[in-house]
């Protein structure tokens, strides 16, 4: 899968790029990242990219011409998204993920900075997706979100892919608490059911620990859950 990330800083992405699962996807050809600076594309001498909005304001948005030229530089594979990172586009989920990992062969990222980008800039745009409701000094932060979680979960990228099964938000609920040895530290216990051995019982603990932890700390979460849940039931009575 393909990666092109419009930045005016491409050096914030070396070290994620070249460490961890990231580094390793990349070396073995599971996806490839390009990184293109929009300065290269700036036609004035100074390589000025950025101008004074008009109508006035606070700030600096980054003008058209070089990210038009940026884009416009880059090959065009037949199933491929230009995504802008914006607070206002719609909020990265873990289906959108999945949606890309699976739907796509190319994906285009602009980062914006500043102020933002010139409106024009949209027009190349295919969609607007956000990291969340708050406001960031950069793009390439959800730029690198949206970059790590879609290539976790391209084949071979993960070396136990069963355990991206059962993830939060897989089956619409949180994850389950995990444990580890040594079986009591500092007077905290391990659950008993984990060391039991029983794994029809480990399986109805961890079940039951999702959907509580989802209904305390996710109640949104947990009302979609319970209403996908009904609707399941109600198709399964009346096969």
């Amino acid at each position: 899968m393909r990666f092109d990330i419009v930045t005016l800083f491409p050096d914030f992405f070396e070290s994620p790029l070249s460490s961890g699962l990231l580094g390793k996807a990349l070396a073995k050809n599971i996806a490839e990242v390009h990184l293109i600076n929009p300065r290269d594309f700036a036609i004035d001498k100074h390589r000025r990219v950025d101008d004074e909005p008009y109508g006035g304001g606070v700030g600096m948005l980054i003008k058209p011409e070089p990210i038009f030229a940026a884009v416009e530089s880059l090959p065009i594979l037949p199933r491929r998204e230009v995504i802008f990172v914006t607070p206002q586009g719609e909020p990265m989920q873990q289906s959108m993920l999945k949606e890309f990992a699976t739907n796509l062969e190319q994906i285009v990222i602009i980062c914006g900075h500043y102020e933002g980008v010139d409106e024009r800039v949209m027009s190349l745009v295919t969609r607007e997706v956000s990291l969340g409701d708050f406001v960031l000094t950069c793009g390439e932060i959800p730029a690198l979100a949206l970059l790590n979680g879609t290539i976790r979960l391209l084949p071979g990228a993960i070396g136990k892919e069963d355990s991206l099964k059962y993830e939060s938000f897989e089956a619409g609920l949180l994850d389950y608490p995990q444990y580890t040895r040594p079986p009591v530290f500092r007077g905290l216990e391990v659950p008993a059911v984990l060391r039991s051995g029983n794994h029809a019982a480990i399986d109805r603990w961890r079940t039951e620990q999702q959907i509580e932890r989802t209904r305390i700390r996710r109640p949104d979460l947990y009302a979609d859950w319970l209403k996908e849940s009904e609707q399941i039931k109600k198709k399964v009575n009346l096969e």
